[in-house]
């Protein structure tokens, strides 16, 4: 990215919740963590100039954030949906066809694991495990859990949070 395009990125961003965080944990030593949470928080992902604005102010390297951000799972750097539908592949719901429920997902959004619709209102992601095996197959969208899922159920799940807004 050009510095004339980092300059366009800058200024479509608005800093003020990002600092309003920083003021929060600025004279706090170790403060990095649950300033990237807080921010990450504010703004759905963490933006590049937020990135640039926490290394500045915590006097902290860009290359010691990017590697926590991209370590640990829960860091986000690209936009994500307002919701987030998380397919369960563990062994109970792969047995049960999670993978029926995840191709029907990705045909009635358009998008695959780990993506996000245009419109920014879904986020797809596989997980490793629910921890609700008693009810596999199970989705959770944002922190609704979903049970016994079958093809015809996660059409009703997609058409019922397209509705919402």
């Amino acid at each position: 990215m050009s510095n004339a395009e980092a300059q366009v990125v800058q200024e479509e961003i608005d800093l003020g919740p990002a600092n309003k965080v920083i003021d929060k944990y600025l004279n706090m030593k170790g403060a990095l963590m649950p300033v990237l949470q807080e921010v990450q928080d504010a703004y759905g992902y963490l933006p590049e100039p937020c990135i640039h604005l926490i290394s500045e102010r915590l006097n902290v390297y860009l290359s010691q954030i990017y590697g926590v951000l991209t370590f640990y799972a829960q860091f986000h750097l690209e936009p994500r949906g307002k919701y987030i539908v998380r397919v369960c592949m563990g062994t109970a719901c792969h047995v049960k066809g999670a993978g029926r429920i995840g191709d029907t997902l990705s045909e009635l959004l358009g998008i695959g694991h780990a993506e996000t619709t245009e419109d920014l209102k879904f986020t797809v992601e596989h997980v490793a495990c629910i921890g609700a095996c008693g009810m596999a197959p199970v989705i959770m969208v944002n922190e609704a859990t979903y049970g016994s899922m079958s093809v015809q159920k996660m059409g009703e799940i997609v058409a019922k949070y397209r509705a919402m807004d």
